[in-house]
């Protein structure tokens, strides 16, 4: 059966690496790889190939990075010839963050199946890590859904769970679910039920959509409660990374800790303990409870852990950041 993945960053390079070790072994061929072209990254705007990208070349296999692949698109007609000349049986698209229209959808024999990083209906779109880790969810997973032109709405042919751990942040839920997706994609391999089961449709109830990651989500708030923004802080971390202000400037904050979750210590933003040798990191009050941070930024600065940063800065108890914390500047 010959296999076609499409998929950008390390989320998807996770499930390729699983595919290229295995596929030999379960009589699968992958003839190609779709992902997004290269990107300005860095202080110095070099193009850098996607993660999917790097680790397909090493291996030699062919890549493709249409800037789209819908008719009416520049570059959109070129990439769909480039899927049809494959002659795919099959296409798994893991993160790719191109839409795939009708007429993609239905080039491989037997159409194309998602890796989606939720417990389907819960979560479609684009954040749904952030989101479940936002709303404090407890439980997340990973789901194999046969993909269709609504979205996120295609039936499931596997659902896969994973408890969210107070302690884990977005990178941490990441590299969980990353493993979890790509063994769950490789066992979908070897049952080989394409062509004589058929998956499961989605239920509507419970259904919800994770917007992309905005500037404003980045701003945090500290005038609502310390278990809320305990959850909006380690939803963002590392990356992008939640955004206060301090003395008028913006600064990435990371590694919180819910210190109390209720009671009204001190006015919102007022910091009522700096690190010392029997507590770690810098607390802060929120609208009710306090919230600790690991680790602040300052922009044009590495990160740095609490005690290294009020040492830096000159921090003391009674300072405070601003109640609307944040800004559009990349910490």
């Amino acid at each position: 059966m010959r296999l076609v993945f499409a998929g950008t960053p390390e989320f998807a390079a996770s499930h390729l690496r699983a595919l290229i070790a295995e596929c030999p072994v379960l009589g699968y061929e992958l003839v190609g790889v779709f992902t997004q072209p290269d990107r300005a990254s860095g202080r110095g705007l070099q193009l850098t190939p996607s993660p999917v990208r790097a680790l397909a070349q090493l291996h030699q296999i062919p890549v493709f990075t249409p800037n789209s692949l819908r008719s009416d698109r520049p570059g959109g007609p070129e990439g769909q010839r480039q899927l049809a000349a494959l002659a795919p049986d099959l296409m798994l698209v893991v993160a790719y963050g191109l839409l795939l229209p009708k007429e993609v959808l239905s080039l491989p024999r037997l159409g194309c199946i998602n890796v989606h990083a939720s417990l389907l209906p819960r979560w479609r779109g684009a954040a749904p890590i952030q989101r479940a880790i936002e709303a404090g969810d407890t439980l997340t997973g990973v789901s194999l859904m046969q993909m269709e032109a609504g979205l996120d709405t295609g039936p499931v042919w596997s659902v896969h769970p994973l408890a969210i751990e107070p302690t884990d942040t977005a990178g941490l839920l990441h590299d969980k679910l990353a493993a979890l997706g790509a063994q769950a994609l490789v066992d979908l391999l070897r049952r080989q039920p394409f062509e004589r089961e058929t998956p499961a449709p989605q239920r509507e109830d419970g259904a919800c959509y994770a917007a992309k990651i905005t500037a404003q989500d980045r701003r945090i708030p500290l005038g609502l409660d310390a278990v809320t923004v305990f959850n909006r802080i380690r939803s963002l971390d590392p990356s992008p990374g939640a955004s206060l202000v301090f003395r008028g400037q913006p600064v990435k904050v990371g590694g919180a800790a819910l210190v109390d979750p209720s009671g009204r210590w001190a006015e919102p933003g007022r910091i009522v303990s700096v690190p010392s040798a029997s507590q770690s990191g810098l607390v802060v009050a929120c609208g009710q409870g306090l919230l600790g941070l690991g680790w602040l930024q300052r922009a044009g600065g590495k990160r740095l852990g609490a005690a290294e940063f009020v040492r830096g800065v000159g921090i003391s108890v009674n300072d405070a950041f601003l109640l609307e914390g944040g800004s559009d500047a990349d910490v």
